[in-house]
């Protein structure tokens, strides 16, 4: 499931003509690192992701709609990288998977 969530997000980014950087799953949560144009915005992208890979992983796999009232909730944390190199940024979301 958690391939099929990542190959899910990349369409999507894709779709949208933004630019996936890192993605890095955990159990409860997710980091994700792109690039988006902002006159298209943030909160429109994380509303695409969540909503494509909502409804087809749970088309996918029937039992996440027993186990989970919601397969996302509305909140979701966005900051900018601003003049931070790119690489730091990427390291920092890598490691956050063995945090």
């Amino acid at each position: 499931m958690e391939e099929r969530l990542k190959q899910l997000i990349a369409e999507v980014v894709e779709e949208k003509g933004a630019w996936l950087v890192e993605l890095e799953t955990m159990p409860d949560h997710m980091h994700l690192l792109v690039e988006v144009d902002p006159q298209y915005g943030v909160h429109k992208l994380v509303k695409a992701i969540t909503g494509r890979s909502s409804r087809v992983l749970r088309d996918e796999f029937p039992w996440l709609r027993s186990k989970l009232p919601t397969l996302w909730t509305n909140a979701y944390f966005v900051a900018t990288v601003g003049g931070a190199p790119l690489e730091v940024i990427r390291k920092y979301v890598e490691k956050q998977e063995n945090v």
